[in-house]
C-alpha cells in the first residue's frame, strides 16, 4: 500500500493507483557529504546513514526513478562515477585533501564540494535532476544552494540533530558546536521538504529549530528483510565457534562514546559479580571500528576498560562486516544491546529483531520507536550498568520469555521494510514537486493538456508535467504505463 503525504506525522495509506497519477521524480540528487554509500558501515563515520542512502536508492532505482549520489572523495584511486546498482551512480567528488577528515575539519570544504556538485549538473542537459534529497546538515547546506540554482525543491533528512545530541552527551563526547547548530536552523528554513524519522524527531524538529510543521514528514528507516531474517541459532554459533549454550551479548556499530560501548562492557562485568558461575557461558562479542578523532573510544580503548573490569577473557572484538554476515552475528546472539545516548532511529536494533534476537536498549530517540518494550525487547532508562544487568538478567534468567521476545521481534521489525520506506519518501517527494509546479503556476498562466505518450511495444502511457525553470525546461513524469497530463508554459 502506498502513502500520501500527511503533515506533522506517519503518512496515512492512500487507494493503490492513485501514486501512480502523480508526478514522481525521473531523476533525483542525492547529497552525501561526510560518508559514501561505498564504504562499511560500522567504523569512521559510516553507519545508518550509508545504509539507508544506499538502500532507499536501490529500490527507488528498482522503481524507475534514477538516483545520483554525491558524496566527499576521501581516496585518489577512487573513480569518481561508480555504479552503486543499475540506475545508482555514486559521484565521488573532491574537496579538500584525498583523505578522511573529522567532521569539525568538514565545513571548511562545502564551498569546493557545492561547486563541484553544481558543475557536475551544468555539463549535462538542463533539467536533470528533479529533485535534490540531502542527508544531515552539512548535505543540507550544499543542497539549499543548488535547489537555488536549479529551481527544485529541496527534501532535507537531518538523521542527528546537534541541539539533541547535547542534551545528552556521553561522557568524554565534545557537543556539537555553534557551527553546526547555526547551519542546522539556515538548513531547516530552506528545506521544502523535512523527513523525520520518527514523530519523536518530528516534534524535536518544530520544538527545537522552530520548523514549520506543514513541511515535516515522518517516514520510519527500514531493514533489508531478506537479509535479516531469523535462522536457526545453533547453526550461526557453530560458524563462529560460539558454544551452543552460550550466554552471547552482542553490540554492533560504531564505537563511539554515543553508542554507548562501555555500558555494554560495565553491564557483562556487572553480571558477573553478581553471578560468577555465569563467566563459564558469558561471551560478550563487539562488531565495530574506530569512529572520530584519536581522543575517542575505539576498539583498542574498549580492551582497556574490558582488561580492567576484568573480562578480558569473555570479550571477543570482531571488525565491520558485510550485512549477510552481520545478520549471521545477530542470529547468534541472545540478545543484542543498543545503549545509544542518543538515536535518532537504530537500524541496528531493527536488523537484529528481524533475525529472531530481543534488544535491550536505551530508551531514548528512535528507539522508542525501533524497540516495542515487552513484546521485541526491553527499554532501559538511562545509561546505569546495574540497571541493565538487571534488565538482561530479567530474560536469560526466563527462557520462555526470550522465546516469546524473539517472535515478537520478527513480528514487529516486519513493519519496517524498506519498500515502506521508499512508499513514504516518493509520497513526499509527489508533495514536494505539486507544490512547486503550483508556485510555478501562481506566478505565470499555464494550459493544461492531456496527452498520451505511446511505446513501441504497446499501449502504455506516461505522465509528464513539465515546467519551464531557470535552468530550462524541466518534465517530471510517473512510471511509464499510466494515463497523465502535460502541463505547458502559455
Amino acid at each position: 500500500m502506498s502513502t500520501a503525504e500527511s503533515p506533522g506525522g506517519a503518512t496515512p495509506p492512500i487507494p493503490p493507483g492513485e501514486l501512480a497519477r502523480k508526478p514522481v521524480p525521473r531523476r533525483i540528487a542525492t547529497i552525501s557529504v561526510h560518508t559514501s554509500p561505498l564504504d562499511q558501515p560500522g567504523t569512521g563515520d559510516a553507519g545508518g546513514l550509508n545504509v539507508y542512502v544506499a538502500e532507499v536508492a536501490k529500490r527507488l532505482a528498482a522503481r524507475g526513478t534514477e538516483v545520483e549520489i554525491f558524496t566527499r572523495a576521501v581516496c585518489r584511486d577512487t573513480p569518481p562515477l561508480a555504479e552503486l546498482a543499475p540506475g545508482v551512480l555514486v559521484r565521488s567528488v573532491p574537496a579538500g585533501p584525498f583523505e578522511e577528515l573529522d567532521k569539525a575539519s568538514l565545513p571548511a570544504h562545502v564551498c569546493p564540494f557545492t561547486l563541484e556538485v553544481l558543475r557536475a549538473e551544468a555539463a549535462a542537459e538542463p533539467g536533470k535532476y528533479d529533485l535534490v534529497h540531502a542527508h544531515c546538515w552539512l548535505s543540507g547546506k550544499v543542497g539549499a544552494a543548488v535547489k537555488e540554482r536549479w529551481g527544485i525543491p529541496l527534501v532535507q533528512t537531518m538523521h542527528t540533530l546537534g541541539k539533541v545530541k547535547n542534551a545528552c552527551l556521553a561522557a568524554g563526547d565534545a557537543a556539537e558546536p555553534e557551527e553546526r547548530i547555526r547551519g542546522e536552523h539556515e538548513v531547516i528554513a530552506a528545506a521544502d521538504r523535512l523527513i523525520a524519522n520518527t514523530d519523536e524527531e518530528a516534534a524535536e524538529l518544530v520544538r527545537y529549530y522552530g520548523a514549520d510543521p506543514s513541511r515535516v514528514r515522518t517516514v520510519n528507516p527500514g531493514a533489508s528483510l531478506k537479509v535479516f531474517t531469523p535462522d536457526a541459532r545453533a547453526a550461526a554459533r557453530a560458524r563462529h565457534g560460539l558454544p551452543a549454550d552460550a550466554v552471547v551479548l552482542m553490540f554492533a556499530g560504531r564505537v563511539q562514546p554515543l553508542k554507548g560501548p562501555d555500558v555494554v562492557l560495565k553491564t557483562a562485568a556487572r553480571l558477573l559479580a553478581d553471578d560468577p558461575s555465569l563467566r563459564e557461558r558469558l561471551v560478550v562479542v563487539m562488531v565495530g571500528g574506530p569512529s572520530g578523532s584519536a581522543s575517542r573510544a575505539d576498539p583498542d580503548r574498549m580492551r582497556e576498560l574490558a582488561g580492567r573490569l576484568g573480562i578480558l577473557d569473555v570479550v571477543r572484538f570482531e571488525p565491520p562486516c558485510p550485512q549477510s554476515e552481520l545478520a549471521d552475528w545477530y542470529r547468534a546472539a541472545t540478545l543484542v544491546l543498543t545503549p545509544s545516548h542518543s538515536e535518532s532511529f537504530g537500524l541496528v536494533a531493527l536488523e537484529a529483531q528481524a533475525c529472531g534476537t530481543p534488544v535491550v536498549a536505551a530508551a531514548v530517540g528512535g528507539l522508542r520507536t525501533a524497540v516495542r518494550h515487552g513484546h521485541s525487547g526491553l527499554l532501559v532508562d538511562g545509561h546505569d550498568p546495574a540497571a541493565w544487568a538487571a534488565a538482561v538478567r530479567s530474560l536469560i534468567a526466563v527462557p520462555g520469555r526470550l522465546a516469546s521476545l524473539s517472535a515478537g521481534a520478527v513480528r514487529h521489525a516486519s513493519a519496517f521494510g524498506w519498500s515502506a520506506t521508499v512508499d513514504g519518501l516518493t509520497a513526499v517527494y509527489t508533495g514536494a514537486m505539486e507544490e512547486a509546479a503550483a508556485k510555478v503556476g501562481a506566478l505565470r498562466p499555464w494550459r493544461w493538456r492531456w496527452n498520451r505518450v505511446g511505446r513501441s511495444a504497446g499501449s502504455s502511457t506516461g505522465w509528464d508535467l513539465s515546467t519551464s525553470t531557470r535552468s530550462g525546461a524541466r518534465t517530471w513524469s510517473a512510471s511509464p504505463g499510466h494515463t497523465s497530463c502535460r502541463r505547458m508554459c502559455g
